[in-house]
């Protein structure tokens, strides 16, 4: 296979940038993810790739529940903040205030909305894990346009 032509080819797919809201036992944790999709109306479910053997991955291995917060278009300097790993302060994640709803998981406040996850299956091959996670909950703070990952000019595929 051409390396660079399956590159450039992945990277065509079209892409969100979100903020996905973990838990366990330990406390609290959000990273940014873009590999996200909705795979069914009734029930409401929705497939997402978390990187094998981070602390998020195996915060959802543990707790079977995330949340998605869907970003505004401008919220790049946002989503930055969590490329790196956090240690949570009280209601705040690298300094973003977030309250907790039926799973436990961070809702950001200056999200446009969120939903909350419960896993029902999950893939573990590759170097990311996939988590399919029925719909539970779900709010909105304000209508906007969502953050993309062509906004940014960020890569993250191929």
């Amino acid at each position: 296979m051409d390396k660079k032509a399956k590159k450039l080819a992945l990277r065509g797919i079209t892409y969100g940038l979100y903020l996905i809201g973990t838990k366990d036992d330990s406390g609290v944790n959000a990273f940014a993810g873009n590999w996200l999709t909705q795979t069914s109306f009734e029930p409401p479910l929705v497939a997402l790739a978390a990187k094998a053997g981070s602390r998020s991955q195996q915060q959802i291995a543990a707790s079977s529940v995330f949340t998605v917060n869907i970003l505004e278009t401008g919220q790049k300097n946002m989503v930055m903040a969590f490329f790196k790993a956090l240690e949570p302060e009280e209601h705040k994640l690298a300094g973003y205030e977030f309250y907790t709803r039926e799973t436990g998981c961070p809702i950001f406040k200056d999200a446009l909305s969120y939903f909350e996850c419960k896993v029902t299956d999950r893939i573990e091959k590759g170097d990311h894990f996939i988590y399919i996670g029925e719909v539970i909950n779900a709010g909105v703070h304000r209508e906007g346009d969502p953050l993309t990952m062509k906004e940014t000019g960020f890569y993250y595929g191929g």
